[in-house]
């Protein structure tokens, strides 16, 4: 019985009890094994919060305060400068068009555009690494210089997809006068002129694909309107031959490869 006992207790052990064994032992390892060496110590970490002395305290807090903002933005800032807006609207129009609802879910359609992004950008990425990263890590270069010449590409791929009268928008808002040569043009004006011609571009697509799959859901409405179905939903009845159109048409392929093209 007392056995009985023993094995229940030591069944009885949760996975904190054993943890917590685990780091006594190890921790008195050092002291009772090695008597003339150092015990192993864990660091501190904290954050020290106070009152500004001077004039550079404050001006170095915000510095930091604006380098955290933009590495948090990073991302964000990234995605609107890419090919990433436009094949995410344009992914969710298909989606939208089929009527499979959560079909494929957010998360396949956001990998599948980072995926598709990477593949287009790949040169802008490797001439922004090779012209501005790669001299600065070497010593070669300032920060600044390394920023503007890692720029260039983006600015490059921005200029070959955003439309003249988006940018001449943006341009008579900022109350810039005429320039010579895009050099001239500030990113600050680019930016959301290139954002706009993406959106304008993935609405564009996005009416395309719409079109073949409202013709099924005419047909099949009419359908059954005529066969006196009027209790029959009629998405019940369009939604398997738009996924068999899409099946039969290699949907996926056709889309992706015509939207690839559209990046010129």
């Amino acid at each position: 019985m007392k056995d009985k006992k023993k094995e229940g207790k030591i069944k009885g052990w949760t996975p904190y009890g054993i943890a917590l064994l685990l780091f006594i032992v190890i921790g008195a390892i050092p002291t009772y094994a090695a008597p003339n060496t150092m015990p192993i110590t864990l660091p501190s970490i904290g954050v020290d919060v106070g009152v500004a002395e001077t004039g550079q305290d404050v001006v170095s807090s915000l510095q930091m305060l604006f380098f955290v903002t933009i590495i948090a933005l990073a991302p964000s800032i990234l995605m609107m400068m890419t090919s990433f807006t436009r094949i995410i609207i344009v992914l969710h129009f298909l989606r939208s068009a089929l009527g499979t609802q959560q079909t494929p879910p957010n998360q396949i359609l956001i990998g599948l555009a980072l995926f598709l992004t990477f593949f287009i950008m790949g040169p802008v990425f490797s001439e922004a690494n090779t012209q501005g990263l790669q001299p600065y890590a070497a010593g070669e270069i300032s920060q600044e210089e390394a920023i503007q010449l890692s720029m260039d590409p983006f600015r490059d791929f921005m200029f070959r997809q955003v439309e003249e009268k988006d940018l001449a928008l943006f341009m008579k808002i900022g109350q810039i006068e005429k320039v010579s040569t895009k050099e001239e043009i500030p990113s600050t004006v680019l930016i959301p002129a290139f954002i706009i011609s993406e959106l304008k571009t993935a609405f564009q697509i996005g009416f395309l694909i719409y079109i073949p799959f409202i013709v099924i859901d005419m047909v099949v409405a009419s359908t059954l309107m005529s066969m006196g179905m009027m209790m029959l939903p009629p998405v019940m009845i369009s939604l398997p031959f738009k996924i068999l159109l899409f099946i039969m048409v290699d949907g996926w392929n056709l889309i992706i490869g015509e939207l690839i093209k559209t990046f010129r």
